[in-house]
C-alpha cells in the first residue's frame, strides 16, 4: 500500500456551482473578502484567519455551492480512514480497495479517526489539501457540515459498513447482518440447542443491533422466549469478548452455545472457555461472525458467518470511483450477503 502526498492546485476561476446557484466571486463579495481567499478555503489552504474560514464555508453551504466536475483534475489518490485501524478485520477491508487501487493506477491515503464515528476537522482539511479522487468511511460518517465540504469540492465518498442511517442520499455498502445473524442461531437451533447466549458489539452500531436482531427474530421463530439475561454487550476486540464471556459462563445456568458479534470476540470466549475447563464443542457451541483467515486456524476452527469484507471495500472503492467520473449509480445502498460456515466449534448440546 502507496501513500502519495500531491499539492492540490490552486487560482480556481470564479465558476457556476452544479446547481447553477452561486458563483465563487458571488460568494467573496457575500463573505467580504477575495476570490483567492475562496479559493485557499476550497483548496484547502492553512493560511486563512479561522473566522474567514468558518465565514467562506456557511456560505458555500447556503449556497450549495459545487465545484464543477472535471474542472480541476483530482488527485490520483482513493482516502481509506477507519475509525479503528488494529484489527485483522481492517486488512481485509485494506486488501479490497487497495485491489481496485491497483488496477486504476490510483495510490491510497490511510487514516484513522481514533475511535470517533465521525472523523475529525484535521482530516476533512486534509481531504481538502489532498483532493483524492474519492473518499471511503470504515464504520463511521460525516456529520453534515463535513458532507457539504466535500461535496462543494465534488470529492465523493461512500461509507463502508455505516455504524448508523448514513442518510438516504449518502453511498453506502454494507452486509446483510440481520440474516447473518438469523442464519447462526438458526444453526444452532438446529443442532438442538435452547439457551444460546450472544456477545453483541456498541449498541450505537447498526451492525451490532441488526445481528442481535437476527438472533432474537430466529429464536421467536422458533418459539424461545428472547431472554435478555443471556446477551452482553461490550466492542469488537478479543478482550470484550473474554470478559463478558466469563459473565456469560459463569451463569448458574449457562448456556451451551454462543453466537459472537465477530471472531475477535468468539477468540476471547475461547480463552474464557478454556480458563472456566470447558471444551469446544463439546461442552460449548461457538458461532462468530466476520469469517476472518485466523478463524481456520484456531482450534477447533470457528464455525462462522462470513462478511464479505474484501468485497464490500472492492464495491465501495468501485462505486466511489463511479460517482467521480460522472456515472449515476442505480443505487446508493448495496448489502452484500453473507453466509454460515460450518466448521468444528458448533456441535449438539451435552447430554442432560
Amino acid at each position: 500500500m502507496s501513500a502519495t502526498r500531491v499539492q492540490p492546485p490552486h487560482g480556481d476561476q470564479p465558476e457556476t456551482a452544479a446547481g447553477g446557484t452561486a458563483t465563487l466571486a458571488e460568494i467573496a463579495r457575500a463573505a467580504g473578502v477575495s476570490a483567492p481567499t475562496v479559493s485557499k478555503v476550497l483548496n484547502g489552504r492553512g493560511d486563512v484567519a479561522p473566522a474567514t474560514r468558518s465565514r467562506v464555508e456557511e456560505l458555500l453551504r447556503r449556497h450549495g455551492y459545487q465545484r464543477r466536475r472535471g474542472s480541476v483534475q483530482p488527485a490520483p489518490l482513493l482516502d481509506l480512514v477507519f475509525h479503528e485501524l488494529e484489527s485483522a478485520w481492517a486488512m481485509e477491508v485494506i486488501r479490497g480497495v487497495e485491489n481496485v487501487a491497483r488496477d486504476e493506477g490510483l495510490s491510497v491515503v490511510l487514516s484513522e479517526s481514533a475511535g470517533r464515528l465521525t472523523p475529525g476537522q484535521t482530516w476533512v482539511d486534509g481531504v481538502l489539501a489532498r483532493r483524492p479522487t474519492g473518499v471511503i468511511l470504515v464504520l463511521s460518517g460525516l456529520d453534515p457540515a463535513q458532507q457539504a465540504q466535500l461535496t462543494s469540492r465534488d470529492i465523493p465518498f461512500v461509507v463502508l459498513d455505516p455504524a448508523g442511517d448514513p442518510g438516504e442520499d449518502v453511498p453506502a455498502i454494507g452486509a446483510t447482518n440481520w440474516q447473518g445473524g438469523v442464519a447462526a442461531t438458526r444453526h444452532l437451533l438446529e443442532l438442538g440447542h435452547r439457551r444460546i447466549g450472544v456477545l453483541g458489539g456498541p449498541t450505537g452500531m447498526m451492525c451490532s443491533r441488526a445481528r442481535i436482531d437476527g438472533y432474537r427474530a430466529a429464536l421467536e421463530t422458533a418459539g424461545i422466549a428472547y431472554d435478555p439475561g443471556l446477551v452482553r454487550l461490550g466492542n469488537f476486540h478479543h478482550e470484550a469478548g473474554y470478559a463478558e464471556g466469563l459473565a456469560l459462563l459463569r451463569m448458574p445456568d449457562r448456556p451451551t452455545a454462543v453466537f459472537t458479534g465477530n471472531d475477535l470476540q468468539a477468540l476471547g470466549l475461547y480463552e474464557a472457555a478454556r480458563e472456566l475447563g470447558l471444551r469446544i464443542p463439546h461442552d460449548l457451541s461457538v458461532v462468530g461472525f466476520d469469517d476472518l483467515p485466523i478463524s481456520r486456524w484456531i482450534s477447533p476452527p470457528l464455525t462462522t458467518v462470513r462478511q464479505p469484507l474484501t468485497e464490500m471495500a472492492e464495491a465501495a472503492a468501485r462505486l466511489a470511483l463511479d460517482i467521480s467520473r460522472g456515472r449515476e449509480p442505480s443505487t446508493l445502498r448495496v448489502d452484500l450477503a453473507t453466509r454460515l460456515v460450518e466448521r468444528g466449534s458448533s456441535a449438539p448440546p451435552p447430554a442432560a
